[in-house]
This record gives C-alpha cells, sequence and structure tokens, in this order.
C-alpha cells in the first residue's frame, strides 16, 4: 500500500482548510480516532467515505489517494536510463520482473508505457535464451499494441504501430508486418517546409532556421538508413551494388557521420561487408570491417544524438525527444554489441581462418569489452 498517500493529503488538506481533525470527523460522521487513524497510516477510510472526501476538499478521488498513474517526461527519460544501465549490472529476471511491475502501475501513461517496450526491445538479447528472448519480444509488443488502441497522441501511436512491426519482423511473421504497413501511406509530408516560412513571415528566423535543421537531420538519417537497408538487396546486381554504396558513402561524407552520428555507420559497415562477402570479394570486406574496427575502438563512445557546427540549433529539439541526447540501449551493450556482431556473425564465418579477420576480432575484443576503451 505504499502507493496510496491518503493520510499525507488529508494532513495537507486540512490544514490548508484551516480545520481540525473534530471539524473534519464531523463532517464525514464519523469519530475524531477514525480522522486521527487515517492520517496516522492505522486504518484507511470505507471505500464508501472516498468520494465524499474528494468532494469536501474539492480534489480528485486520484488526488485524495495520492495515486499519480501518469509520469512527466523527464521522469521517464530518468527511468528508462536507470532501468538500460541496471540490465547490465543485475540478473536480467529481476530487472524484467521491475519493467512488469512499473508497467502494470502505469498501465494508463502510454508514453511510459511505450519507452518499457522499447526497453524490453533493446535488452531482450541479454536472456540469454533464445526462447526467452522471444517471450520479452511479445511482451514488448503487447505494450505497443495497447499504446497504439488507447492513446490519443496520434504520433505516439504511429511510433507504436511502427515498433509493432519491428517485433512482428524479429518474430519472423513477415506477413503480419505486411499487413500492418502496406496500407499505410508512404507520402512524404514535410511540414517543416511550411513551418519555416511561416515562422520568417513573422521574423523568427532562428525558430525558421532551427525547424529546417530538424528536419534536413531527420531526413538526412531516414536517406543514409535506407541506402543501407537497399545495399544488401542489390547483391544480385553487383553494378546497383556498388553504385548504393558510393552514393551512401558521398551522403556519409557530405554530412561527416563519422562525428555527427557514428552509429549511423556501424550498420553500414556490417551490411557493406557482408554484401562484398556475397559478392566473392573476400579483399574489399575485410577493408570494410578493418574501417568498422577503427570506428568502434575510436573516440565516440559515449554514442549520443547531437549536432555540430552545420546542426547548430538541434539542442532544443534533441532535448525534448523522450530519451534527450542519451540512444535506447545502454552504452556497456552498445560496445558489446559492437564486438559480437562481427565474431558471432554466421555472415563472416568464412573469414574466420583469415588473419586480418582474427586480428579485427582481437582488437575488438581488446578494446571494447568491459567498456574499455
Amino acid at each position: 500500500m505504499e502507493d496510496i498517500n491518503i493520510a499525507r493529503t488529508i494532513i495537507k488538506k486540512r490544514k490548508e482548510k484551516g480545520l481540525t481533525q473534530d471539524d473534519l470527523a464531523r463532517y464525514i460522521g464519523v469519530s475524531k480516532a477514525s480522522v486521527s487513524k487515517w492520517e496516522t497510516r492505522q486504518s484507511f477510510p470505507d471505500i464508501t467515505f472516498i468520494p465524499q472526501l474528494a468532494a469536501f476538499f474539492n480534489i480528485t478521488i486520484d488526488e485524495l489517494m495520492g495515486y499519480e498513474p501518469q509520469m512527466n517526461k523527464e521522469d521517464i527519460r530518468k527511468l528508462y536510463l536507470s532501468l538500460s544501465s541496471d540490465f547490465t549490472v543485475k540478473p536480467f529476471d529481476e530487472v524484467l520482473g521491475h519493467c512488469r511491475e512499473i508497467a502494470k502501475k502505469y498501465f494508463s501513461c502510454f508514453p511510459l508505457l511505450f519507452q518499457i517496450g522499447v526497453l524490453l526491445v533493446n535488452n531482450s538479447m541479454e536472456s540469454g535464451e533464445t526462447d526467452k528472448t522471444f517471450a520479452v519480444i511479445r511482451e514488448a509488443k503487447e505494450l505497443f499494441i495497447r499504446v497504439k488502441k488507447e492513446s490519443d497522441n496520434l504520433e505516439l501511436c504511429q511510433l507504436a504501430l511502427n515498433l509493432e512491426a519491428f517485433c512482428a519482423l524479429s518474430l519472423g511473421n513477415a506477413e503480419e508486418v505486411i499487413e500492418l504497413l502496406e496500407e499505410t501511406s508512404n507520402k512524404i509530408i514535410s511540414t517543416e517546409t511550411l513551418l519555416a516560412p511561416a515562422y520568417q513571415m513573422i521574423g523568427k528566423q532562428r525558430q525558421a532556421k532551427s525547424v529546417l535543421q530538424v528536419g534536413i537531420y531527420q531526413h538526412m538519417g531516414s536517406i543514409f538508413d535506407g541506402l543501407t537497408d537497399y545495399l544488401l538487396l542489390c547483391t544480385d546486381t553487383p553494378e546497383k551494388f556498388e553504385e548504393t554504396y558510393e552514393r551512401a558513402l558521398a551522403v556519409a561524407k557530405i554530412f561527416d557521420l563519422k562525428n555527427l552520428h557514428p552509429a549511423m555507420l556501424v550498420k553500414f559497415h556490417i551490411i557493406a561487408a557482408q554484401g562484398y562477402i556475397m559478392l566473392d570479394n573476400t579483399n574489399r570486406a575485410l577493408e570494410i570491417l578493418e574501417e568498422y574496427t577503427e570506428l568502434v575502438t575510436g573516440n565516440i563512445y559515449p554514442l549520443k544524438l547531437k549536432g555540430d557546427t552545420y546542426f547548430n540549433l538541434l539542442d532544443e529539439w534533441i532535448h525534448e525527444l523522450d530519451l534527450g541526447s542519451a540512444l535506447p540501449r545502454n552504452d556497456k551493450i552498445v560496445r558489446q554489441s559492437m564486438v559480437e556482431g562481427i565474431i558471432n556473425n554466421p555472415a563472416f564465418s568464412s573469414l574466420a581462418d583469415e588473419n586480418r579477420f582474427q586480428r579485427i576480432a582481437e582488437k575488438l575484443k581488446n578494446k571494447l569489452y568491459g567498456g574499455v576503451i
């Protein structure tokens, strides 16, 4: 009953009204001793008195009970980062149980439920068992479905739909993904091209620039991620693969992704190396894996969202994001995944006897396991 703070509320509201325990007792129709027991947490008011007390103090029943079914953005952010850290140092089942308790307590706080779902997806592999990993992903999926169905925040609903589809894909349910997303609009509606001129018309030049910077930053990320995913589909046409690879590299160079957002390059390097192996170009695959190793063992940690000298107006937008500048996964888990994504990747098994690959694996393990850079 620790979440029920009715005693504190009664004391506070009674004193605000300048009433004694006798005064309140007479109004409710109970003894002074009963009110005293309520305020000292020896007992709780009978359920039939709850609406009467709330009406008397002119507050909601939730306020009377001291129950907070919602969490604000900053509290959600702090909780997420705390739980993310717990997954790296505490037993998986213990932290998973804590996540479930929080979700149950705040079952109508949809931004929190969404982030708990994200947390479960991002740490599901830490369970150490394939069946348990899939079970955790299914659990996260149910949270996303609830958010999608119950929240009145359209942006959050869309994000929940996307994550529901991601879970379905992770579980191997391709038809479900298509069913969820095939009918959604694929038209790009660029609101910043309307909002920025509006700000400019009323003399708010900085806001206009900021809106466009955010838009360019997000579209740039989408373009680069799209090129990365398209790259692996092009292995059936070597010329198209090379062209896609070069275009992605051009985007990375133009926007200085190595410094601006190195996390974007991680997946790109892995997929490019896989593609060159499929094209029987082992030497090029090893070159890219060496570039990958230089990147991920370099001075890029902690990974976080940030601007640069070009994107110099992103701070306010980043601060307003649910997790702020932090990325969804704990830094230690990220570093370990940098290693696992290479040395335990079946796509690179053909390189296992290559001296260059062995040196790559050794450097990754020495630099990243244990979080030592």
